[in-house]
């Protein structure tokens, strides 16, 4: 490491130190470190430090990352423990989920233990483990509608921001396919599929009207960005998760008012469609499904599928956490006839970045082939059953037609699940930090609900009066405690 980074460390220590102290000290400042730890998480490319950093490697993440964010989160969490805001709820839980993450990060511990090279594991490990961090820490937080009112008001901030980032860039600088903050069109366009579903279901739920009225703005600000994105997949994902989030919380009572929002709404689409209609086209027409998936002369995103069921039948437990690209380089790239370079032969050094012959492989462009070439059969199972829970855990509200936040924004987060799972299918930028620690932050919010609603059913249950029921029957959730009720006022 550099000086730069030895100072960056001790810097880092001391604010999370002052960090803690504060936190503990006021809850009041807690809002403020979560406001600006949702904000942070859209721009920790240029927040961040990496220490060991190879930044020529070709791989889902080149260093051990630090960020203002992980700062925020250690703080805010050693906060929420030592110093509950709530002193009649429960100090800690178990997130629903928790198990699971802890599970996948055990067996990314084991294949990067296992594995060769095992630096480029250990970099994706760090990642693991941060995103587990965040995922916690917002679980912990989240405990009334007052703290998922600041998570909202924080993300229409960050999609605005975004928004208007992406305007500059396409009308000001030129720019053909707009990269936002997080600096990549499709990971930009993952970040609002991922996000924007929340926005529909918060307009729709007893919130201040003035954040109503600026979800509304953040969701049109959202569908405005991906389309700027020119995104083969986010423009028509964005439009499924959103009509689906519009569909499960939006009340099927027709009323004049509602047929002018949506005629609206479906004017501004269609012409914001029109006006990027011969973007859209040439996107699309740059190469057909057979020549993106079944050509096997081009690096389309077929061959991932080929070359991560190729490294499966070689490796049972996978070539190791975060090793694709040096694999696939050295191995099977050129056993299928592409004329990689191979890192180790090459030296592995910085220079060969100005090299106009070097040439290695991305990471596949699908998240569970990408996951099942590093990680194994055992890897891709407990995966896929990661994402089974944090479904499952969505699902259970999308029944529930309660205005209450703390039931209808269970329904947005179940879509923004399915926005960014969706994306996922053509692209590896899950992983890229702003997208894997928003989404945790969300994960952890959704386990916060389930398990708020699942100790309302048991109060219920216990209680047995049937106190509670609005007209349609459905269980209204109100603050747990008068002290709860003064922080929403």
């Amino acid at each position: 490491m550099s000086t730069t980074h030895f100072i960056a460390l001790f810097l880092i220590v001391c604010a999370t130190g002052a960090g803690m102290i504060v936190s503990t000290l006021s809850p009041r400042l807690r809002d403020v470190m979560f406001f600006m730890m949702v904000v942070g998480a859209a721009l920790t490319t240029k927040l961040d430090v990496n220490f060991f950093s190879l930044e020529w490697y070709r791989g889902t993440t080149r260093g051990v990352e630090m960020t203002g964010v992980d700062i925020l989160a250690m703080s805010l969490l050693a906060g929420c423990v030592l110093n509950p805001r709530y002193k009649d709820s429960s100090r800690i839980f178990w997130p629903a989920g928790l198990g699971l993450l802890v599970l996948y990060a055990l067996y990314c511990t084991f294949s990067m233990a296992t594995s060769h090279p095992k630096i480029f594991g250990l970099f994706e490990l760090t990642k693991v483990l941060r995103g587990i961090l965040v995922f916690v820490t917002a679980a912990l937080f989240v405990r009334t509608r007052r703290e998922l009112a600041i998570l909202v008001f924080a993300l229409a901030c960050a999609v605005c921001l975004d928004g208007a980032t992406a305007l500059k860039q396409r009308y000001m600088d030129g720019m053909h396919r707009v990269e936002g903050t997080v600096e990549d069109p499709n990971s930009l366009s993952m970040y609002m599929c991922m996000v924007s579903p929340l926005f529909v279901a918060a307009a729709m739920a007893n919130f201040p009207r003035w954040l109503q009225m600026l979800c509304w703005v953040s969701a049109a600000a959202g569908g405005l960005t991906v389309l700027l994105t020119i995104s083969r997949a986010g423009v028509p994902i964005f439009g499924m998760v959103m009509m689906g989030a519009a569909l499960f919380t939006v009340s099927w009572k027709i009323t004049l008012k509602k047929v002018i929002v949506c005629a609206l709404i479906s004017m501004m689409a269609v012409v914001a469609v029109y006006k990027a209609w011969d973007m859209l086209m040439s996107r699309y027409e740059q190469a057909t499904l057979e020549e993106e998936y079944m050509n096997k002369q081009n690096e389309g995103r077929g061959v991932y599928f080929r070359w991560a069921g190729a490294i499966m039948e070689d490796h049972f437990w996978g070539v190791g956490l975060n090793n694709w690209s040096w694999w696939v380089s050295a191995v099977y790239g050129p056993r299928a006839g592409f004329p990689y370079r191979n890192y180790e032969a090459s030296g592995m050094s910085a220079g060969d970045l100005d090299d106009p012959s070097a040439f290695y492989a991305a990471p596949a462009h699908n998240l569970m082939a990408l996951t099942a070439g590093e990680l194994g059969v055992p890897g891709v199972i407990i995966f896929a059953f990661v994402w089974l829970r944090w479904f499952w855990m969505g699902g259970l509200f999308l029944l529930r037609r309660s205005t209450d936040p703390m039931l209808r924004l269970g329904i947005g987060l179940f879509f923004c699940t399915c926005g960014i799972f969706l994306q996922s299918v053509t692209e590896w930028t899950y992983r890229q930090t702003p997208i894997f620690i928003t989404f945790h932050i969300l994960a952890g919010v959704l386990a916060s609900l389930h398990y708020h609603r699942k100790k309302e059913a048991k109060r219920l249950r216990e209680n047995a009066e049937g106190q509670g029921m609005d007209d349609d029957g459905v269980v209204e959730l109100e603050p747990e405690t008068p002290a709860m009720a003064r922080e929403w006022r």
